[in-house]
């Protein structure tokens, strides 16, 4: 049995061997964060994979993520360390549940988050992320927008668009379980604090918070800020790295032990077992990824 330091070790050494990538969601377990190629998002993770010179990507997420990577670089072999490592939000949705859904609302366009299967992403005109979904909904002309899977975000996008949102009962269980009640009493535990909370959230939550920030812009956020006590609403592995590139501040969960099971599963071993069998890949059938793309790339040219 290897220790922590011989396990690195050997994965660099297969990762060398394979000319592969590591790439590694906010979300991950610091371990894994500390030997990552390139930490953040779903989508930047995925769009980075496809322009660096590498075979193999290991995306170290969910697996609408690698799924996603598979699209963007389909030349590659996308390996996931663990396949069990799903996404309830995304799995809120399939795609003959987005088909039958559509019916009921006929011309009306469907907006898609990047949080969803490679499958429902085909039946969708555009997809969005926590960041630019605002700015996707009001590209389009239609009065009257279709979005899954994420209830929450859609209420969020309500706030910001004159047009009729009309969403999907989904939600992530983690930004779900917020309440008002933690941002109050944050407020007292962390007087003088800003209490930064993801979109995802539920709108009590929003209505509390000071910001409502994706991952990919907190990380952003946390660099340039002078804040120095500031209390994060997302899953609670991001705070890892916001501590590690900005010491000199202090972070606190809003919700202590808000936890993704599905990220945590991703460990130094299954890392190591996926380099040295080059299993378990993730493909997207062709048919699938190319009606995907197209959602993908059409918010992209947004």
């Amino acid at each position: 049995m290897m220790n922590q330091e011989e396990l690195k070790a050997r994965i660099l050494e297969l990762k060398e061997k394979r000319r592969a990538i590591i790439v590694a969601h906010n979300y991950q377990l610091p371990e894994i964060q500390d030997l990552a190629d390139f930490i953040g998002d779903s989508l930047e993770l995925s769009r980075q994979a496809a322009r660096v010179e590498a075979e193999v990507i290991v995306f170290c997420g969910v697996h609408f993520m690698a799924e996603t990577a598979s699209i963007l670089a389909p030349g590659k072999i996308v390996l996931l360390p663990d396949l069990q490592a799903g996404c309830p939000m995304a799995n809120m949705i399939t795609a003959d549940e987005l088909r039958e859904w559509k019916k009921n609302y006929p011309g009306r366009p469907v907006v898609c988050y990047i949080n969803t299967t490679a499958a429902v992403k085909a039946e969708a005109d555009v997809c969005c992320t926590s960041s630019n979904a605002v700015e996707v909904v009001n590209s389009l002309e239609n009065e009257e927008i279709l979005f899954v899977p994420d209830k929450n975000l859609g209420s969020y996008i309500q706030r910001h668009t004159i047009k009729k949102i009309i969403s999907w009962d989904g939600f992530c269980y983690v930004h779900h379980q917020f309440s008002s009640g933690d941002i109050r009493r944050s407020r007292e535990e962390h007087p003088g604090a800003q209490i930064w909370v993801h979109p995802e959230s539920p709108p009590e939550v929003i209505d509390g918070a000071d910001l409502v920030l994706s991952t990919g812009k907190m990380v952003k956020e946390a660099r340039k800020t002078n804040q120095r006590e500031i209390v994060i609403g997302t899953e609670e592995g991001i705070i890892y790295r916001l501590k590690k590139e900005n010491p000199e501040k202090n972070f606190y969960p809003l919700k202590s032990g808000s936890i993704c099971f599905n990220m945590k599963k991703i460990t130094l071993n299954k890392v190591y077992r996926a380099l040295e069998s080059m299993e378990p890949r993730v493909t997207v059938p062709p048919d699938i990824r190319a009606r995907a793309l197209g959602a993908i790339e059409k918010m992209i040219s947004i």
